[in-house]
């Protein structure tokens, strides 16, 4: 009996020090952190990447832009409002709590009450649990875009949320800014869970040991994420080793990296637009069309994509890119100086006047020197710009609160659709419907919402472009936003790494599935 207590403990600690020795820790450095640990707190690209490490959602996109199963097992249409999902059985939470259909209910519940999550999930009536592991999501109008929308139904934990916290609060209340329970709780079904956050400074993820997806190849057991913010020092954070991975890259840092021996680069052309929107509540200028349009021309958003950006961004003159539904060729940049100061005079406003910006300095690739330089810009047809920038923890509540005329904010479209640029920076701002939730400029035109509105149930692609194109027109002429680019997406890594399977032009890479040889 002794001896066989020895064989197992040899066993024992020699399969320990086996899975000690496999195990892989990746040192992650991003240009800033989640802002959260509640996926519906804020609609962003950070938060959805966290959402992806922590959550899964019912479906996810593909590189090649088609749909693959994930706590969805598959699905199929039932009629034109109502779609099932059979969902895989035997999913465990973080907190040790069975997934269920119930959890999609009430996950879609939730969102149709976030601030953010709402506009998007306006077209739907809610869900309806079957049994156990069926699921049915129904809308109120026939709507193409279901399947696009289930990428963005990560399930959270009912039981974990629900009831009060310590202090009598509800732990289902979503929370932009401030204490809750969700924002420093979690219960995901992803294969990490959080084991360690320091607001600014780090978060660790480590695997759970039980998650679902045993076909995945990744390897990595923990994540070390530190926010850098400083293109330069993430930069040299990898070359030094410090780190393994790094997003985004700075263009102007693109060759060297190349150059490197042991690191990789990837990069890929991507849909998120950057944008300056002009708030014509706040500033009397900004409601004549001339001074926006004129606005619009003295910005030389060519040459900040070549210079600037290191070509490595292509300048837009609308929001959605070659190949969207909704492009309209003609649509082209408009920089042109001269047109610019002579809109400015037939505006009466030749003498120029002042106006207040704020830009993000760690949210968007250079999007503190892009700031800068349409200062410089518009100092040339007489508009002074006071500008401010700040980090992205504290931006995006100055953002909500409109608090400067002219305010940046980029878009990936949460659909993969060119309405989704406009029913979240450019529809009327809704309280109710959540449309509108980040058109800080205040622009509103009723046409242009119901051409989106009616695209939204247009199951003819032929009649829906035709919508969204119009809708595109308008805005255009109306000077509705300053558009500038739509920003490349780039990753950097040792060359141990395998990146490339795990990118896509969502910007959400599928961490998950990373492997490190």
């Amino acid at each position: 009996m002794k001896k066989f207590f020895t064989f197992l403990s040899v066993f024992f600690i020699t399969g320990i020090f086996a899975l000690s020795a496999n195990a892989k820790t990746l040192e992650l450095a991003m240009d800033a952190d989640p802002v959260s640990l509640d996926p519906h707190s804020q609609l962003s690209g950070g938060m959805l990447q966290y959402s992806h490490l922590v959550f899964d959602p019912l479906v996810r996109w593909t590189q090649d832009m088609n749909f693959e199963p994930r706590l969805a097992k598959n699905w199929e249409r039932l009629n034109d409002t109502t779609m099932r999902f059979y969902l895989r059985e035997g999913v465990k939470f973080h907190s040790g709590n069975e997934f269920t259909s119930e959890d999609v209910v009430w996950t879609l519940d939730r969102l149709k009450r976030s601030p953010d999550f709402k506009g998007l999930f306006e077209p739907f009536k809610g869900a309806k649990a079957v049994d156990k592991y069926t699921v049915d999501i129904i809308t109120k109008k026939p709507y193409p875009l279901l399947l696009n929308m289930a990428t963005y139904i990560f399930p959270m934990d009912k039981d974990f949320y629900s009831g009060v916290d310590e202090n009598g609060k509800p732990k289902d209340a979503v929370v932009k800014v401030g204490a809750s329970f969700a924002n420093s709780h979690e219960s995901g079904t992803g294969k990490y869970k959080v084991t360690y956050r320091e607001q600014g400074v780090k978060l660790v993820l480590e695997a759970t040991g039980y998650y679902w997806d045993k076909n995945s190849p990744g390897n990595v057991d923990k994540i070390v994420l530190t926010p850098i913010k400083k293109d330069a020092t993430r930069v040299a954070a990898l070359l030094s080793g410090d780190v393994d991975f790094i997003m985004p890259v700075p263009p102007q840092d693109y060759a060297r990296l190349e150059r490197t021996k042991g690191v990789k680069l990837v990069t890929m052309a991507g849909s998120r637009i950057i944008t300056f929107q002009m708030n014509q509540e706040r500033k009397e200028e900004l409601k004549n069309t001339k001074v926006r349009q004129a606005i619009v021309h003295a910005i030389n958003n060519p040459g900040i994509a070549k210079i600037l950006m290191k070509g490595k961004a292509t300048a837009a003159g609308q929001q959605s890119p070659e190949g969207f539904l909704g492009h309209v060729p003609e649509l082209k940049p408009r920089y042109d100086l001269q047109k610019a100061k002579k809109l400015m005079k037939e505006a009466g406003y030749e003498d120029g006047f002042e106006l207040s910006m704020i830009a993000p300095n760690n949210r968007y690739v250079n999007d503190e020197k892009i700031a800068e330089a349409v200062v410089s810009m518009l100092g040339k047809i007489n508009i002074n710009v006071n500008l401010t920038t700040m980090p992205k923890a504290q931006y995006w509540s100055e953002f909500d609160k409109q608090v400067a005329d002219m305010q940046m904010i980029g878009w990936h479209p949460d659909t993969e659709d060119s309405a989704n640029y406009f029913e979240f920076l450019l529809m009327c701002p809704s309280k109710e419907t959540g449309y509108g939730q980040y058109n800080s400029g205040n622009y509103c035109n009723p046409k242009v919402d119901k051409l989106i509105l009616a695209s939204q149930s247009e199951t003819d692609k032929q009649k829906r472009a035709k919508m969204l194109k119009e809708a595109a027109r308008i805005v255009y002429n109306d000077a509705a936003y300053v558009p500038l680019h739509w920003q490349h997406l780039s990753w950097a890594g040792k060359d141990n790494l395998q990146i490339k399977p795990i990118v896509n032009v969502m910007n959400f890479p599928y961490f998950s599935d990373l492997v490190i040889k």
